[in-house]
């Protein structure tokens, strides 16, 4: 019995291993239909999705939930082809993202992936010979994970898995489960670029439709000029839009219109063309991009304003550099993707109407200035038929009565008036000369320069400014001269506009006989004596180019004076 009672007990125990077996294998299928299952609803959930942003965050999370991951990411292959311009993280949070820094841009294990679009498993990340280890306050990571996505014949960018939750490592099903939704992303990401293209142009086909009634309605340039501004701003997702136009008789450009991104500081602003982006794009007369604004080495001499903007695009207003009539540009937000061709198409389109709508404007001042010349004719006319030939028989009549006259003070007063009589007849004829100097032949006049520049700083300044010009401005002040003051009146204006906070502003410029004297007076919040004095410097540096200076008062009564002076017989300073 006692031998008979333990054989009869293995038919029993491989029963129970059978069993067992059996039951593990219903467990894996079971684990593999909710696989499966979630694997389809992850498929549902991202392709359901139509605005690309939450698309690819679905793709994140949907990644992370079927490797069972405790971090993934999806990193977005820029235009050059070789870093990431977007990173995607599931895992962090925001103040872990803010200690490691700067996101990937794509070396090391980010890297290979981009250069092998293949799926790569490892066991131990450090270990493979592309890592080169974490930065700081990144946590640590072993098992990885990674796949491409493709979005029909190229690579979009990478899904990365890393830490499997239990400690193990990514196996066989894992990559085939995660390539399986890398291909269904690749078909939701080609459908919802399809639908914001889509979106984007209807909304440029609008935009171009308002402009063009803002145009033909005949509506002044700096309302069409911020309609594109934010037309464009609102259609591409740019942080900030700036219109920059040339100073004349330099080599810089001012802010003309600002839109978004304290705009207020920004309304007015002269920068150089060397070394900014907006200079780069007027001078090439083509689109210039970037990836990252506020970090690129190229474009140094752009100002902070551009602290925590990434990608930024400059598109010239114009056909060619030597048309280019400013400049139109563009900046999103850090993290934000770059610009790419497809944006840049219905942008330069935009920027043609905006260099049509300076044109139209150009044409009405011009209209606007042919009318006046044609005025200046008449009043010229005018002046010489009646007024001249009026004093000068006055005057022939008090030269007849001077012999009649026997007291000698009276004779004397007589010749006196006689005198001045002679010199107002002067003074007529030399303004009858600047009235009918033709702009055509001499470039526009200073009066018209002044007057045009102080007109518009009226909207950067809220209010407009009060303008007095006396002397013979048109005909004394030599051209380059002329174009000296007016860089430099566009300069104080601007730094009233950006810095004083001011409620009043006055402009005087007057023509001596031996020099032109521009003053520009402020009640503002004066000139701090620990401020940045740039601007300031350049006033002076340019006056003393013309062998003039530049004076700086600060009233009691607050506020500040800039007196800008230069001789009509100029040189450069000793």
């Amino acid at each position: 019995m006692g031998v008979e009672e333990p054989l009869s007990r293995m038919p029993q125990m491989r029963l129970d291993e059978l069993l067992e077996e059996l039951q593990a294998r219903i467990n894996a299928a079971r684990g593999t239909r909710d696989r499966v299952h979630s694997l389809l609803e992850a498929v549902v959930s991202v392709g359901r999705e139509l605005d690309l942003s939450q698309v690819l965050r679905r793709i994140v999370e949907a990644a992370a939930l079927l490797g069972d991951a405790q971090y993934a990411a999806l990193g977005v292959i820029g235009p050059d082809g070789r870093t990431l311009s977007q990173f995607l993280t599931f895992g962090l949070t925001e103040e872990e993202i803010a200690k490691i820094g700067p996101l990937p841009a794509g070396h090391g294990i980010l890297g290979e992936l981009i250069r092998k679009p293949e799926p790569l498993r490892l066991t131990e990340l450090g270990a493979h010979e592309a890592s080169y280890g974490f930065p700081a306050h990144h946590p640590p990571m072993r098992t990885f994970l990674g796949v491409p996505i493709r979005v029909r014949d190229e690579v979009f960018g990478n899904l990365y898995l890393t830490d499997k939750h239990g400690g193990v490592a990514f196996d066989a099903e894992d990559e085939s489960v995660i390539s399986t939704l890398s291909v269904a992303a690749g078909v939701a990401i080609d459908n919802a670029r399809l639908y914001d293209a889509s979106l984007r142009q209807q909304r440029w086909l609008r935009a171009s439709a308002e402009i063009t009634n803002r145009l033909l309605s005949g509506s002044p340039r700096l309302a069409v000029l911020e309609l594109i501004a934010r037309r464009a701003q609102e259609i591409t997702g740019a942080g900030l839009a700036d219109v920059s136009v040339p100073v004349p008789g330099t080599d810089d450009l001012v802010v003309e219109l600002a839109v978004g991104a304290d705009d207020s500081t920004r309304n007015g602003l002269v920068v150089p063309i060397e070394g900014t982006l907006s200079g780069a794009a007027h001078q090439a007369g083509t689109p210039v991009t970037t990836v990252a604004l506020a970090q690129d080495d190229r474009y140094t001499a752009d100002p902070r304003r551009f602290d925590g903007l990434g990608p930024a695009v400059a598109v010239p207003l114009g056909t060619a550099a030597k048309d280019t009539r400013g400049v139109l540009l563009l900046a999103r937000h850090q993290g934000d993707p770059v610009f790419t061709e497809a944006e840049l198409e219905p942008l330069l389109a935009f920027a043609g109407q905006a260099a049509l709508a300076l044109e139209l404007a150009e044409r009405r001042s011009d209209a606007e200035q042919l009318a006046l010349l044609e005025d200046r004719d008449r009043i010229a006319r005018d002046l010489h038929d009646l007024a001249i030939q009026r004093l000068f028989a006055t005057g022939m009549t008090l030269q007849s009565a001077a012999r009649l006259v026997q007291h000698e003070g009276a004779a004397e007063r007589v010749s006196r008036a006689v005198g001045d009589l002679d010199e107002t007849i002067k003074i007529i004829r030399s303004t009858i000369f600047g009235l009918r100097a033709r702009e055509e032949d001499t470039g526009p006049s200073l009066r018209a320069r002044v007057a045009r520049a102080v007109g518009e700083t009226a909207t950067t300044l809220g209010f407009p400014p009060r303008l007095s010009m006396e002397g013979l401005l048109d005909t004394d002040v030599p051209p380059h001269v002329a174009d000296h003051v007016t860089a430099a009146l566009t300069e104080m204006l601007s730094n009233a506009a950006r810095h004083a906070h001011a409620t009043r502003v006055e402009v005087t410029l007057q023509a001596t006989s031996d020099e032109v004297v521009l003053t520009v007076t402020d009640n503002g919040r004066g000139i701090p004596a620990d401020g940045r004095r740039s601007g300031l410097s350049n006033l002076g540096e340019r006056a003393r180019s013309v062998g003039g200076a530049l004076e700086i008062v600060c009233p009691e009564e607050g506020g500040s004076r800039l007196v800008w002076r230069a001789p009509l017989i100029s040189g450069p300073a000793e």
